[in-house]
């Protein structure tokens, strides 16, 4: 240890302040970025407290990067939203030896065909899966101004008050020459040793206790008192950036790492390079043999492509990169006795059989209600009310009943027989040939459907009605203010202020955010309706297809299956959603409500661009491929995945490969990112 840094006496107060927010952080760094602690606790709580004295003194002299701000301030209504510059993305997911070696093998083929595919096997980063939550903390000319959660990966919530309080995440970079935005990401998460004290201090207070370090993190990190989040003590570890404007290399992911690690990031080693699936698969059992040995949860491990100029060439797929992959470790399992059987009724009305569970704990979770999926799936593992189960947390998240150890059963066990009624309506269950599923033919008489159909609709992918929580919408349709989603824009204050734990101001709240919820578009409108078969990869390409909702309303079968992705199964749920007059009278009373959407209806005619097919490759200057994807899109354009003679256009940037060279064999026209905004303006 050493002892402070020493001033002189006739230092001026914004010099010792300055200087004391310098030193503040140098000790932050050492002690969570470098594991050295430079001084003690008490010679580091001296420096703290001179500080807030001399803030308190002189509040005109307060820095906005002063670690004082992660004492925590003024208690929020509620969390703004950001827009992430670049999405955060999810990774696909690899279970079995199979899974690893099946995505180097895809990552060589396609390199090999775009002719970029290195000498030798691929050299991968590759790093543990932190079980926490992911966050993007922006940085301007070296000082934090932001941090948003991943939320649905293109916006996420503005917590920035509370991420202020975290001392393992910098307020301003070390070093020179900073560039003039950093935006780094990586994962908030809470040790074992915390939870234990946070669990421990609950119990003390009477209060309920989190059930694993990862609720504990996404509770106190989602405080709108961020005084809260102070109090608790939360770990970062960075692995990777999003956008970046200035001198920052991007060469390869361990010069990434190298670089945040300069900056004053703690990055958890090992981030180190392996070649081909067999270095994959070895970094993986050592991890897993260390796995217990860690101060924190881990569910797995990441592989990604350790060449950013090859990430870039292998693109993405849907919301997932190919150059990367979370490899999961198996799912923990252990045995405990089924109470008793009974059945869950879901949103499209499937009879989903649950198992009730003596409690065991699984993965650090207490379990006691496990799926059994169907009636086939049941039969199938021949579970029976009174056996001993095998229970796992599937991915480590799902617990589900895996099967039964037949030798150890009771003569008083017996098998469960699945209801001919359902038990929330009585309705009858029927189960269609070729399906799995039993389902309740009650529909909105239903009230599980009604439920689960309201909180789909009100969900962020859909209409997005803020602060409409599940136990709220379950709260309304009990007490019968509300049974299709038009009841929610009926709701006055009065009849809100009646429900339970619901004060005047929440009320409003809960109005606001109704009201703001009437502007959306036709895509959500379409996938908040809770079409069977239609998620939102459908609703969007039937809202571009038809570019009305009278159009897509009034299609036929046929007109259906003439969309892209819409097969026949899609386009007759579709169909028979469409043509019942329950749901017509549902989506006439929304519109009559105000609900309205941008862009309903697009005079194709008039667009240069309609039905003209684009594929784009490489790296433009400055769009990423989904904003000019949504701009093609826009115009009336198909953006297509592959170089065909039906190509009518490819945008390249830089690295093009091998869709440049097919698009120049079959004379198909180039255009580079001015080329894409002139065509755009004279579409216009």
């Amino acid at each position: 240890m050493i002892t402070p840094d020493l001033f002189s006496d006739d230092a001026t107060p914004a010099q010792r302040m300055a200087d004391l927010c310098a030193q503040i952080e140098r000790h932050n760094q050492a002690y969570y970025t470098q594991d050295a602690p430079l001084i003690s606790d008490a010679q580091y709580d001296a420096l703290f407290r001179e500080l807030l004295a001399l803030e308190a003194q002189h509040p005109q002299l307060m820095r906005a990067d002063s670690p004082t701000l992660r004492v925590g301030g003024a208690v929020l209504d509620g969390f703004e939203k950001i827009t992430h510059a670049l999405p955060m993305l999810s990774l696909g997911n690899a279970f079995e030896e199979s899974d690893v070696r099946a995505f180097d093998a895809s990552n060589a083929d396609l390199l090999l065909k775009k002719n970029l595919k290195p000498q030798g096997a691929l050299e991968y980063a590759v790093e543990v899966k932190f079980d926490g939550l992911a966050i993007g903390l922006r940085y301007e000319k070296g000082v934090l101004v932001s941090a948003a959660t991943r939320g649905d990966g293109f916006v996420g919530e503005n917590v920035t008050a509370n991420v202020r309080t975290i001392r393992a995440i910098p307020l301003r970079l070390m070093g020179e020459n900073l560039p003039e935005v950093l935006e780094v990401r990586g994962e908030v998460l809470m040790q074992r040793a915390d939870f234990k004290r946070l669990n421990d201090a609950q119990l003390a207070r009477a209060e309920k206790p989190f059930a694993n370090p990862r609720n504990a993190a996404a509770g106190s990190l989602r405080q709108l008192d961020s005084r809260v989040t102070a109090q608790r003590v939360l770990s970062f570890f960075a692995y990777g950036v999003g956008e970046v404007v200035g001198d920052f290399s991007q060469n390869t992911f361990t010069q990434i790492a190298a670089q945040l690690k300069a900056l004053g990031f703690p990055i958890f080693s090992p981030i180190q390079p392996v070649l081909g699936a067999d270095g994959l698969l070895a970094f993986y059992t050592q991890i897993q043999n260390q796995r217990d040995a860690l101060p924190f949860d881990i569910d797995g491990v990441v592989y990604k492509i350790n060449d950013v100029a090859l990430q870039q060439a292998l693109g993405f797929v849907t919301r997932s990169p190919r150059w990367a992959i979370a490899h999961k470790f198996p799912a923990q399992e252990m045995s405990t006795t089924v109470l008793a059987i009974d059945v869950q009724v879901g949103r499209t009305g499937a009879i989903t059989p649950v198992a009730r569970l003596a409690p065991v704990e699984v993965g650090g979770v207490i379990v006691s209600n496990a799926t059994l999926h169907n009636e086939d799936e049941m039969r199938r593992k021949d579970i029976w009310i009174g056996d001993t189960v095998v229970v796992r947390r599937a991915g480590d998240v799902i617990p589900e009943v895996v099967m039964s150890i037949i030798a150890s059963r009771p003569p008083t066990a017996r098998r469960f027989e699945m209801p001919t009624r359902c038990p929330e309506c009585g309705s009858e269950i029927v189960r269609e040939a070729g399906e799995s599923a039993a389902r309740c033919t009650g529909g909105m008489i239903c009230p599980a459907q009604v439920k689960q159909s309201l909180i789909h609709f009100a969900q962020r992918r859909a209409i997005n009605i803020d602060g409409l929580g599940d136990k709220l919408i379950e709260q309304m349709v009990d007490v019968g203010l509300i049974r299709t989603p038009d009841d929610l824009y009926r709701l006055t204050m009065n009849q809100l202020e009646q429900l339970e734990r619901m004060a005047a101001k929440s009320a409003r709240n809960v109005l606001d955010a109704i009201n703001a919820s009437k502007k959306t578009t036709l895509p959500k409108f379409i996938y908040a309706l809770g079409i069977r078969h239609v998620g939102e990869s459908t609703a969007k390409s039937l809202a571009q297809h038809f570019c009305n909702l009278d159009a897509i309303m009034q299609a036929s079968i046929e007109e259906l299956c003439a969309v892209e992705d819409v097969g026949p199964i899609v386009a007759a749920s579709a169909h028979a959603f469409f043509i019942d007059p329950r749901h017509r009278k549902v989506i006439a009373a929304l519109i009559e409500c105000g609900l309205v959407w941008e862009n309903i209806q697009i005079d194709r005619t008039a667009q240069a661009l309609n039905g003209k097919v684009f594929v784009i490759t490489g790296t433009l200057p400055t769009l990423s491929r989904e904003q000019a994807k949504h701009m093609l899109e826009n115009a009336g354009a198909k953006v297509s995945g592959s170089v065909s003679s039906k190509t009518d256009y490819l945008l390249a940037g830089e690295a093009a490969g091998s869709k440049l060279d097919k698009a120049q064999s079959l004379g198909i026209a180039i255009l580079d990112e001015a080329d894409l905004y002139q065509l755009l303006q004279t579409a216009q």
